[in-house]
């Protein structure tokens, strides 16, 4: 009854500030950013809320806590400063002031007027409808698998739950109401996380009696672990994702002002410290609360609802909670990114006079569609013990940090860059991701070089990601340069800003 109450309290919330939020996304401005106004606190929290969810939790923490052990806590530390601090650092300003400047509301627009393009617009919102959708899968399946553990709620109906909630408070109020929601959602996280990994190493007899638990069944009490090269991987596939990803870097888009950017990355990084930290320390002890057998009976995103399913009512209501405020956010940021750059990219550019009036009633159409897509094949991969949430969250990750991380990255530094660069960066990441996808993951081929693990589809996104940092300067050397004024008057609005 208790877990029933806390969940029923947090989803009244939920919902109460979407309707609230109704009067303030009327406007295409106001419905995707929040009309550009939005502060470091609900900046900072969205863009945390929007990192780590279910995935991270039950997903990752399970899968690389079981390989890694405690080690697995690199990941988290990664996150923290690579995929928080560096692109709050490096990105946030210069891509408030450029997106602003080019009045860009989404990425594939960024590249449109960036690089002066529209076959880069309607391109990059394809890639980007497309490889969202196994993100928001794996989100869906990573909550599920925790509401099954406590309420013994069928997998199905907590997926289309799920759904419904989320895309209520997104259709109604829009980013600002995702954002003020965010918030909240982020500080019952914080709580939550530093809850649950009390209670289970309390419940282990203490830091020193797990860490000897863990010594017992190999080097997973070790700094770096059994297997720190492929470790690697991990922390630069889910840090360094983070620069080329849409719905990541659009919160820069909505932030109010360079005061607000600076406070945002110091609040962004601590929260990313204490809940992906936090996440990845509690998944490395996952071989003290689950068997061998009972992993490779029903894989890696058993082991972190095994570790909270010991825990008081109370506290697993927390964990639910926790895990919820984690998904939804994600969840209300993909469904809005993959709606926005429909109805903008796609759609508004073939038809003539589409008023703001209906650019927003087409976004909301486009988030339902979105979501209905997203839960079927939730469900379908859920009853496949092979599909684990790190592979598909890994196959999403790739596809879109491969292709934009580069282009969006020196287009917002260099006048260098040109479009056959960045033409190269799409179909390189995508084209690699996919055929990697069918040769080892659909086919399932192995090929170990030089001690990595080269059928991983993490190794594979870390790759495509430094391989396309690499090749996009490069090609630009060869490839015919942009037109000097259209690029000049792209980089104008930063001799305009100089003092902001």
């Amino acid at each position: 009854m208790t877990m029933w109450i806390v969940l029923f309290v947090y989803l009244a919330v939920m919902l109460g500030i979407g309707f609230y939020c109704k009067h303030l996304a009327n406007s295409v401005s106001d419905f995707v950013l929040g009309g550009r106004t939005l502060g470091p606190w609900m900046t900072a929290f969205a863009y945390g809320t929007s990192y780590f969810s279910a995935v991270v939790f039950v997903g990752y923490a399970g899968t690389f806590g079981w390989s890694y052990g405690v080690a697995a806590t690199w990941i988290g530390i990664g996150n923290a400063v690579i995929g928080s601090l560096l692109p709050w650092l490096i990105l946030g300003n210069r891509t408030r002031i450029m997106t602003k400047h080019l009045d860009a509301k989404t990425m594939p627009e960024y590249f449109e007027k960036r690089y002066d393009s529209k076959g880069l617009k309607i391109f990059s919102a394809l890639i980007i409808f497309v490889f969202l959708i196994p993100y928001t899968a794996s989100v869906y399946n990573g909550l599920s698998r925790l509401f099954k553990m406590a309420f013994d709620i069928p997998y199905e109906w907590c997926i289309v739950g799920m759904a419904v909630f989320t895309a209520i408070y997104v259709i109604v109020g829009g980013y600002r109401a995702t954002a003020m929601n965010d918030f909240l959602q982020g500080l019952f996280m914080i709580v939550g996380i530093i809850a649950v990994i009390v209670a289970a190493i309390t419940g282990k007899g203490g830091i020193v009696s797990a860490l000897n638990g863990l010594e017992e069944q190999g080097e997973f009490n070790t700094l770096f672990g059994p297997d720190p090269i492929n470790l690697i991987g991990v922390v630069i596939l889910t840090s360094l994702g983070t620069w080329g990803l849409p719905q990541m870097v659009q919160k820069f888009y909505a932030i109010k002002d360079k005061g607000a950017v600076k406070k945002g990355t110091i609040i962004s990084t601590l929260f990313a410290v204490i809940v992906a930290g936090g996440s990845y320390f509690l998944g490395g002890f996952g071989r003290i609360f689950a068997t061998p057998d009972q992993v490779a009976q029903n894989g890696t995103d058993y082991i972190v609802p095994t570790i909270i399913e010991t825990m008081p009512d109370i506290l697993i209501g927390i964990v639910i909670v926790l895990v919820l405020s984690a998904s939804m956010s994600t969840l209300s940021s993909l469904v809005l990114t993959s709606s926005s750059t429909l109805t903008i990219d796609l759609i508004k550019p073939f038809t003539k006079k589409m008023t703001d009036k209906k650019q927003v009633i087409t976004m909301r159409i486009f988030i339902a569609v979105f979501l209905l897509i997203s839960v079927g094949i939730a469900i379908f991969t859920i009853t496949n013990p092979k599909t684990i949430i790190s592979t598909l969250m890994s196959i999403s990750w790739g596809a879109l940090a491969g292709a934009f991380l580069a282009p969006f990255l020196y287009g917002l530094f260099s006048k260098k860059i040109t479009k056959a660069a960045v033409w190269t960066s799409f179909i390189l990441g995508v084209g690699l991701v996919v055929a990697h996808m069918i040769y080892f993951t659909l086919l399932g081929n192995t090929w170990t070089l030089f001690g990595i693990n080269m059928a991983s589809a993490i190794n594979c996104g870390a790759i495509v990601m430094l391989l396309s940092l690499i090749v996009v300067p490069l090609v630009s050397l060869f490839t015919p340069k942009m037109n000097k004024q259209k690029v000049d008057e792209a980089f104008a609005c930063y001799e305009a800003n100089q003092q902001d």
